[in-house]
């Protein structure tokens, strides 16, 4: 990392702030303030004696975008820099992210020990892909560390868990969770992109690795699709190579944009966790309303967890309705400032049916196990006037 010329300071001295705004930007000969972009696929050398030498890895520098370019791995040493890690590998995507950290890290035969309640498309992962490739998933519920622990087998060398999950912003004891891991020698990933190091470090308190889909809140104005893991070299280097022969790599006009997003990072977390806190207690109170499923509810029943693990709540939560499917559809067909969408992570307010996108393509079954119910419903409260917000739900509830 760079600063000025003359003072270069070590990251452990940087507060989260500071190395949101400035970690891995390495000024050019151009001397430019802001970061600069690389849209090039390859790159030149001054003799066949220096291709050489890079191409073997013998010489540090650039040799195909496809796994090195100056754009990426300037997001890349940004985003170690606030999880903590020694290395990150940025990737097109945050499925990508996760299909990457398997390909690398387990072989045919070995098992995955999985939260339930994970997002849909990555049980379909698991489940119809991966599995036909010999990895084994087995499934367990967040919270219970007990099934976790009966769920191991000596075959058994991942743990992977998203917490708070989605959308019913359940928490598993991340430091207990990797306690256990360690002890069966097994390796323990957490999915941290509805809280980023802003609000859940998972590498302070013993996680191996950290995934992101970076499209969500690193990025946090929905302009870019991008994933990234985070966690030590030794696993780092073997998820490098998988990104460099497979190719699910971060394009570099996205991961400026992600750099850029980082910069507001925290300011906009401590934002949407403000906003969310205040809309969820509005919500608790309102009849047509079953449950809201939000941690920073005095009502979660891990409420004392999400405080002693999170410096703070995050925007996602879980909103079941009086009614079912009909009542739910009705109160999102009726809002007119939130965008009914399935994606989340942004500074605009999004509002979704998980039962019927987000998890749709799980079965009955899987739904009804993950708690996603007919009624349910997910917000992802942005940083839009929350009286306004309030009253363009309320336009559908007073329906119900």
């Amino acid at each position: 990392m760079s600063f000025n010329d003359d003072l270069t300071p070590g990251l452990e001295t940087l507060g989260l702030e500071t190395l949101a705004i400035r970690a891995g930007h390495e000024r050019t000969h151009e001397q430019e303030h802001g970061e600069p972009i690389f849209p090039t696929s390859s790159f030149v050398y001054g003799s066949a004696a220096e291709a050489a030498r890079k191409f073997k890895g013998e010489e540090p520098g650039n040799v195909y975008s496809r796994f090195t370019n100056p754009t990426v791995r300037n997001f890349e040493q940004r985003l170690a820099a606030l999880e903590g890690g020694e290395r990150c590998v940025a990737t097109s995507s945050g499925m990508a992210a996760i299909l990457s950290t398997v390909l690398a890290l387990l072989k045919a035969g070995d098992e995955v020990i999985v939260s339930r309640s994970v997002f849909g498309s990555t049980i379909a992962l698991f489940d119809k892909y991966l599995a036909k490739f010999g990895v084994v998933p087995r499934y367990v519920e967040l919270n219970d560390l007990a099934q976790w622990e009966a769920a191991f087998t000596p075959k058994t060398k991942l743990l992977f868990a998203e917490t708070p999950s989605n959308p019913l912003n359940e928490l598993v004891d991340v430091a207990a969770l990797a306690e256990l891991a360690h002890r069966h020698d097994a390796l323990l990933a957490i999915d941290n992109c509805f809280l980023t190091p802003a609000l859940q470090r998972p590498l302070d308190l013993g996680a191996d690795l950290v995934i992101h889909s970076a499209t969500k809140y690193l990025d946090g104005q929905g302009r870019a699709i991008g994933g990234a893991v985070v966690g030590r070299d030794k696993e780092l280097e073997q998820l490098y190579g998988v990104v460099r022969t497979c190719g699910p790599c971060m394009s570099p006009f996205n991961a400026w944009i992600f750099l850029k997003g980082l910069e507001t990072l925290s300011l906009r977390m401590e934002a949407h966790s403000r906003n969310a806190l205040a809309f969820a207690e509005w919500l608790e109170a309102e009849p047509a309303i079953e449950r809201v499923y939000y941690s920073g509810l005095e009502s979660h029943p891990q409420h004392a967890l999400a405080k002693r693990q999170q410096q703070g709540f995050g925007a996602v939560m879980g909103v079941e309705v009086k009614g079912g499917q009909d009542a739910a559809w009705k109160v999102i067909d009726n809002t007119r400032v939130m965008s009914i969408t399935g994606n989340l992570g942004d500074v605009k307010t999004t509002i979704t049916h998980p039962g019927t996108t987000t998890h749709g393509r799980l079965t009955d079954e899987q739904r009804a196990s993950a708690g996603i119910r007919d009624g349910l419903i997910r917000i992802a409260v942005g940083l839009e006037t929350l009286d306004d917000l309030k009253a363009d739900l309320e336009r559908g509830l007073k329906l119900l």
